[in-house]
């Protein structure tokens, strides 16, 4: 599992972000992370028009951190 890692932030109201975490199959890779990250922004970002995604990233998951 890879936890993609999305700072998104109301468009409404730009000072008002938070963190989304969105885990995935990669094959544990990172880098397939990184390929595979733009589609699910795009689908995540269709589902929550009233977000703006601002920064985004891949990482493994916290190891305390319930999926």
């Amino acid at each position: 599992m890879v936890d993609l890692v999305l700072t998104v932030c109301l468009a409404a109201n730009p000072s008002h972000c938070r963190d989304e975490h969105l885990y995935f199959e990669s094959h544990g890779s990172l880098m397939q992370c990184m390929v595979l990250a733009p589609a699910e922004m795009a689908k995540w970002s269709g589902e929550h028009p009233t977000f703006k995604i601002v920064r985004w990233k891949c990482a493994f998951p916290d190891k305390g951190r319930a999926i």
